[in-house]
């Protein structure tokens, strides 16, 4: 599979060509984006993308041997043609993108209709106003002339000329990029600052290691631990485990949401953005903190899979709920689960689901449902042992995982010889460590497992 990281170089010195690059770049997509929109019933009913970006390249450029049906060249006096071809995709994928979404409302609106109902989503308009960002391709655009020096092709004076910069390479300095390829750069302003956004690709091979040799790290995610980590083996021996937390940056992003809640309530439901920024960036700290810990323990014990539940969204009921919505509403389950799986993918491991129902409800030792404290932190089993309620779910989550690799290769008469010896297995929300042990104890039993 592709692997790609995005790393951002700063320009060193800002100039103003660089922004009359990219609204020259803007202004020129806009125009495609309509010429396409006009030609879509014929551009439509050719087969294949490339017949398309064909076709649309004749209608705007003019050749020796081809006349060209709109002005597009003179308009845009000596625009690179990299450049028209990369806005000329850009657009098509617009164009498309919105006769899609077009469909899908027509399509749920005669729904509506058919059932007496009135849809009240709004109809996709296609804007032809676009803020995008040209690509600066090798050799045309873009040509290196030091390790971080570099000339690239820009909008000055009424024409388009060579600009040599300088650009900031530190954001590599903590980044493995073994192996992977340098692809063309994009010039991308935010704020008062331009920036190369360089994609990197590699061509990695994900772990197939054999069932009995596997190591998987079972992730929970939690509110009062961000997570709670269990490295364990086929056989659901626990080998390490790691509790994820940030209370300085957690205390301060409450700080902050209080202290917008007052200025909220003094002024009144506005932009606000210093609070926000501020409260979006220690938000982000706590999620790249949680990602990169949860890695250096798969790499640590040589994961195979990294697995999470599937947590969608959260039904929020009684006093308890209303007195969590804050904490709720920041937990980035998902931001966290989808960072770590593109970086797991970069080192060959694997990233799998399990269903969630119970996992923290029952005892990892079979004993039944746990019982659990106000702060959710801390259960007590049936049998009045007390243990960390997360590292209780994480041992549950990754047993399900072990249980459904074992089981899903199997026939029905195998699975029903597992179910007469182990009857857990046949609710997946009932399944826990104690199930898988008991799993692998009767495969043995049975020969499927040597």
């Amino acid at each position: 599979m592709e692997c790609i990281k995005t790393v951002k170089f700063k320009i060193k010195v800002s100039d103003k060509s660089f922004n009359d690059t990219i609204a020259i770049y803007n202004e020129a997509l806009s125009y495609i984006i309509s010429i396409i929109n006009d030609e879509w019933n014929t551009i439509s009913t050719l087969a294949t993308v490339e017949k398309q970006l064909n076709f649309i390249e004749k209608l705007i450029h003019n050749t020796k041997k081809n006349k060209s049906k709109y002005d597009f060249d003179s308009r845009f006096y000596k625009f690179p043609s990299y450049l028209r071809r990369a806005a000329t995709a850009e657009a098509l994928g617009a164009i498309k993108s919105y006769y899609s979404n077009l469909e899908n409302y027509l399509k749920k609106k005669a729904q509506y209709e058919a059932k007496g109902k009135i849809l009240k989503d709004k109809m996709p308009v296609l804007g032809t106003k676009r803020y995008s960002y040209p690509v600066f391709y090798k050799n045309n655009m873009f040509e290196r002339t030091g390790s971080n020096t570099a000339k690239i092709k820009v909008y000055k004076n009424n024409d388009w000329v060579w600009h040599n910069i300088e650009f900031k390479t530190n954001s590599l300095n903590h980044r493995d990029m073994t192996n992977f390829k340098e692809m063309n750069p994009m010039l991308v302003k935010s704020g008062r600052k331009y920036y190369l956004h360089f994609t990197y690709e590699k061509t990695v091979k994900l772990n197939k290691t054999p069932l009995k040799d596997r190591t998987i790290i079972a992730v929970d995610l939690g509110l009062t631990n961000s997570a709670v980590c269990s490295a364990m083996k086929y056989d659901g021996t626990v080998i390490g485990r790691l509790f994820i937390n940030q209370p300085v940056e957690k205390d301060r992003l409450y700080h902050k949401i209080n202290k917008l809640a007052k200025a909220q309530k003094i002024s009144g439901i506005g932009r606000k953005p210093n609070l926000w920024r501020k409260i979006n960036n220690i938000k982000n700290q706590i999620i790249n903190d949680t990602v990169h810990q949860i890695i250096k323990f798969a790499v640590y014990y040589k994961a195979d899979a990294i697995v999470f539940e599937y947590l969608g969204k959260l039904k929020s009921k009684g006093n308890y709920a209303r007195r969590m919505r804050i904490k709720l509403k920041y937990w980035a389950k998902r931001k966290i689960q989808e960072k770590v799986r593109e970086i797991a993918h970069s080192y060959g491991i694997r990233v799998s689901w399990i269903n969630p129902k119970n996992s923290s409800a029952l005892a990892f030792d079979g004993t039944g449902k746990v019982i659990r404290n106000s702060k959710k932190d801390i259960c007590e089993f049936t049998t009045g042992k007390i243990y960390h309620a997360d590292l209780n779910a994480s041992y549950n989550i990754g047993a399900r995982y072990f249980i459904k690799e074992i089981l899903n290769p199997l026939s029905e008469k195998e699975r029903l010889q597992y179910q007469a010896k182990v009857p857990e297995i046949a609710a997946r929300s009932q399944q826990t460590l104690s199930t898988l042990i008991s799993l692998v104890k009767a495969g043995t039993q049975c020969g499927y497992i040597a």
